[in-house]
């Protein structure tokens, strides 16, 4: 019976044909709480009504993302038409809307999930960003070992 011997030595990897690299760079977006983009506009609404208080706030929370930086024109006019949908969704209970908002704000980088798939990573730029949450109580934190 035969036992291979440990081979020949590996290649220099400055040699070798497929490194593995990430042909797509990862975009880092740093924290800094500013505001971005304009209001939500007046009179695109029918009949007078006022945005729904949880458009107000999902706009808010867009403003102030890390993302934001970088929109352009297209992009804020392309989240409006999105926050028109919100604002239907909310008011009218027209749930139906959920998808395509998910989608539309998906490509700007909504969740995690999403965030990966664009190739986005957050960074933290240190005061700037807001403290950290506290922690919520343990299901088994009564639980102690023996």
């Amino acid at each position: 019976m035969t036992v291979a011997g440990p081979g020949p030595a590996p290649k220099d990897p400055a040699t070798r044909r497929r490194r593995n690299v990430d042909p797509i760079p990862i975009t880092e977006i740093s924290t800094d709480g500013q505001l971005c983009g304009p209001e939500l506009p007046d009179g695109v609404l029918p009949d007078g009504e006022t945005w729904h208080a949880r458009t107000l706030a999902w706009w808010d929370t867009w403003r102030r993302s890390e993302q934001s930086r970088s929109f352009l024109a297209t992009d804020w006019d392309f989240l409006i038409d999105t926050a028109l949908m919100h604002h239907t969704m909310w008011t009218r209970a027209r749930w139906e809307f959920a998808g395509e908002l998910r989608l539309r704000a998906g490509k700007f980088g909504a969740t995690p999930e999403d965030r990966m798939r664009l190739r986005m990573r957050v960074t933290d730029t240190g005061p700037a960003s807001k403290p950290a949450e506290p922690a919520a109580p343990s299901r088994y934190g009564h639980l102690r070992s023996a």
